[in-house]
């Protein structure tokens, strides 16, 4: 062995070349894409948890709408009986 270095083969000088400008070449296409899938997983999550709390505040609102309606109709019986009882005692 002498002090020469042994030379690289010219295909495999151009073999690496070629995937190193391949793979330089992809990468904004994969950051973009990766950016898109990122993108569009948070606007579902959105979605899902606006349509979640849509329907949990629509429960509410029927079961308010409940209690009240039962509300109404307990004060309106216990305002007939008391007008009754107000009007055997003029009479």
């Amino acid at each position: 062995m002498s002090g020469n270095v042994s030379a690289v083969n010219a295909q495999i000088t151009d073999s690496v070349t070629q995937v190193n400008t391949k793979v330089v070449g992809e990468t904004p296409a994969m950051a973009m894409g990766n950016l898109l899938m990122s993108t569009s997983h948070a606007l579902s999550n959105a979605a899902h948890n606006a349509t979640s709390s849509q329907q949990q505040g629509r429960i509410t609102m029927q079961a308010t709408t409940v209690q009240g309606v039962n509300a109404l109709a307990s004060v309106s019986s216990a305002l007939v009986g008391r007008v009754r009882k107000a009007g055997i005692r003029k009479n």
